[in-house]
């Protein structure tokens, strides 16, 4: 078994996270949906199969390294939003503190000398400064447009090409 059961039951808990991000996303894109701002809207389920993508990585992860999948229980999302900066809002705290998780997670890899897991989650630091990234200058676009002009977001995410839009695509320096 290349993860202890405590690193596993770390992940595992993670996993729950992930879902409990999914489920927040389909909840915020179907709050635009129904506000009538489709591309808002797509912005958000596709972020929602961002975080189902992970939460697998994180399970497969488990299963390979030799550890049991075992997903917690997940808490309902919230589902109505006063303002299009609200919900936006939620998402940039919701990536900050899985952020802060993942950081856990390496700290965890680290104390206990599992090489294994310290390399695989690298990825996910990478992929949370894109993440906090894109929600914080989605949130300054928001607060700019102002409510009354949320149309304009929906142009700029059209224009943009929707998902990742806004993304830095940050990489690492050669």
């Amino acid at each position: 078994m290349l993860i202890s059961k405590k690193m596993a039951a770390s992940i595992n808990r993670q996993v729950g996270r992930e879902f409990g991000a999914m489920l927040q996303y389909v909840a915020i894109a179907s709050h635009f949906a129904a506000e009538s701002l489709p591309e808002l809207s797509a912005f958000f389920y596709a972020q929602a199969e961002d975080e189902r993508t992970h939460a697998m990585r994180f399970v497969k992860y488990v299963v390979d390294a030799g550890g049991r999948s075992a997903i917690p229980a997940i808490a309902a999302p919230k589902c109505e939003f006063a303002s299009a900066e609200e919900a936006v809002r939620k998402s940039l705290d919701w990536e900050t503190e899985v952020t802060g998780q993942i950081n856990t997670l390496v700290k965890q890899a680290i104390d206990e000398s599992d090489y294994t897991t310290h390399s695989f989650l690298q990825w996910f630091i990478n992929e949370q400064l894109e993440e906090v990234s894109t929600m914080q200058t989605l949130l300054d676009i928001v607060r700019r447009a102002g409510e009354d002009r949320i149309l304009h977001v929906e142009e700029y995410l059209s224009r943009r090409g929707g998902h990742k839009a806004i993304s830095t695509n940050v990489e690492s320096p050669p």
